[in-house]
């Protein structure tokens, strides 16, 4: 594969703005008292991922592309907290779908993080 050009391009981007579908899919169908609530910190933790991964791969210095990947890294966290809640409060019924696609996520944002951090 040639130079990436474009965040588009970026796997871990794609697989992120993915999982951000997902919860705003699932989210629809939560109680409407949480609109404010779950609902809302869930989905801004959600776009946070994929927003900061495309943040970070404009940034020129390794220093400040880092600090964007680990800031979706830890939004990353946050949302698989947040299935778990979710699935504990009886929002949905299983998690294993959007827990499969967030580790998917992790997996490629740390093989990113590592790539930044061992450039000279």
């Amino acid at each position: 594969m040639g130079k990436i050009l474009h965040f588009q391009q970026l796997e871990v981007w794609q697989e992120a703005h993915k999982l951000t579908l997902l919860v705003y899919k699932i989210t629809k169908a939560f109680p409407s008292e949480e609109k404010f609530g779950l609902v809302s910190q869930m989905r801004r933790a959600a776009v946070s991922i994929p927003a900061n991964i495309v943040e970070g791969f404009k940034r020129r210095g390794s220093r400040d592309k880092l600090r964007f990947y680990n800031i979706a890294e830890g939004s990353l966290e946050e949302v698989k907290y947040f299935f778990i809640l979710s699935k504990d409060l009886n929002y949905i019924s299983a998690t294993d779908e959007l827990i499969t696609q967030a580790e998917a996520v992790g997996r490629l944002l740390n093989g990113l993080i590592t790539s930044v951090e061992r450039r000279p």
